[in-house]
């Protein structure tokens, strides 16, 4: 029983210290990859899986020099020009774009395709639709750099992923888009949210189950020993 007391005052401590600063930070940029490798998209900006959105637009192909499909995700017909939905904003299709993330709670990370990256993309996590609370602001050459447009190369097509710690996690509910020029397309936006509180409650039994093993093992470990 102490074990198991263990255990879940080990798991409490973990998520209490997570929760202790506010952050929202890049985790990861990784090159594109064609055909798209990433997690399974919450949205992949088709037809039926669109989240709320206020401004930019949902497009397909490319269009001039409007915009174009983020590398690898447009099912496999080539870089640009498929079928593959996507989001875009830029002051041919609107800016900025909101996406609604209200419906999934508190968010602990995000990823998504940041097609073509230029330096006059900007990103913000914001509390409310207006943007008025600004969390975070990231610029394209924040993601990589040069930040150059570059349509043909994975290197300025990347997959990216950002992680929120503490009161941010519950405070970040709007992902806005903002570009002065032909534009910031994103493609298979991944979603993470809190675990519910059952998968918690299960989480917090494993780490208990994990300690209780340990004890056993050790214990035999110094049996055989005397």
């Amino acid at each position: 029983m102490r074990t198991l007391s263990l255990g879940i005052a080990g798991a409490a401590a973990l998520v209490m210290s997570s929760a202790a600063g506010a952050a929202i930070t890049i985790g990861s940029v990784v090159d594109g990859v064609n055909p798209y490798a990433g997690p399974a998209p919450t949205y992949t900006f088709d037809v039926g899986s669109r989240p709320a959105a206020v401004g930019g637009a949902f497009v397909s192909g490319t269009l001039g020099i409007q915009h174009a499909q983020p590398y690898g995700t447009d099912a496999g017909t080539g870089a640009f020009g498929g079928a593959g939905g996507y989001y875009s904003v830029g002051p041919g299709d609107g800016s900025p774009g909101t996406l609604n993330l209200t419906p999934f709670g508190d968010i602990t990370s995000l990823s998504f395709v940041w097609g073509s990256v230029d330096a006059y993309n900007t990103l913000q996590f914001c509390q409310d639709a207006a943007c008025a609370n600004v969390l975070a602001s990231f610029t394209g050459n924040q993601i990589v750099n040069p930040a150059d447009g570059d349509r043909t190369d994975p290197h300025t097509n990347p997959l990216v992923t950002f992680l929120l710690t503490g009161s941010d996690v519950t405070n970040f509910n709007y992902l806005r888009l903002n570009s002065t020029q032909n534009a910031f397309e994103i493609d298979n936006l991944r979603i993470n949210p809190v675990p519910e509180p059952a998968t918690w409650a299960m989480m917090l039994v494993g780490f208990a189950g994990i300690g209780m093993s340990l004890r056993r093992r050790r214990q035999t470990v110094l049996a055989q020993i005397a």
